[in-house]
Parts: C-alpha cells; structure tokens; sequence
C-alpha cells in the first residue's frame, strides 16, 4: 500500500510509527534479557540457575516466534497475540521485579503496555 491508494497513507511513513516499532523490538530484546537475568541469578543452585538462565529466555524466543511475530509460523487471532506478548513481556518485567528492582519493573510494564497498545492499534487500521 501505498501513500496514495484508497487506504490511506502507510503507517511507517510517519517517524512516530517507525520509532514505536524500534521501541517494541527494544522492550522484546529487554524482556529475553530480564529472563536470562532471573534465571542466572536464582538461588536454587548452580544447575538450576544455568537451566532457568538458558531454558526461559530460549522459550520465550520459541513462543514469541511460533505465534507473536507479523509472519508468525502459526498466526492466532489477536486475543491470543495479546496472551503471547503478556506472557514474554509481562514475564521479562516479572523477573526484573524478582530480582529486586520493582520501580524498573513498573517503568517497564508501563512502558510495554503502552507500546504494546500503539503498536497493535496501528497494525490492525
């Protein structure tokens, strides 16, 4: 689509939308990172710490690629988009609460549903 079709103009043409999208790759790359943190700083030993530190971040890249990406392996309605990305990023700023940072982690919820609502509003016009 273009700027002149029926449609109206194409959302990346206005740097607002442009920005939130670099914005939400940043808060994805944020919230794999906060799982990998969580779990190498669990205290149930050195193993588990190492599982949970690999094992969390890795599944939420599987899930978030199987069913959250715009060319998702197997594309769900957007309630269970929505469930996906509260899952991988609600978990990222779950874990930056659990590891002792609960002001960060309400900055990052804030701005991820914030994000996360622009984002989907203007994808789906």
């Amino acid at each position: 689509m273009t700027a002149g079709d029926d449609h109206g103009p194409v959302p990346w043409d206005r740097p607002w939308f442009a920005a939130n999208e670099v914005l939400a790759f940043v808060l994805e790359l944020v919230a794999i990172g906060a799982l990998a943190w969580w779990g190498f700083t669990a205290p149930e030993g050195a193993a588990a710490s190492s599982a949970l530190g690999i094992g969390a971040p890795a599944a939420a890249v599987v899930l978030w690629g199987l069913f959250a990406t715009p060319r998702a392996r197997i594309p769900l309605p957007l309630p269970g988009v929505l469930a996906v990305k509260t899952v991988v990023l609600g978990g990222g700023a779950a874990a930056v609460y659990a590891t002792g940072h609960p002001a960060a982690a309400v900055v990052l919820a804030a701005v991820t549903v914030a994000n996360t609502g622009c984002a989907e509003y203007y994808r789906r016009r």
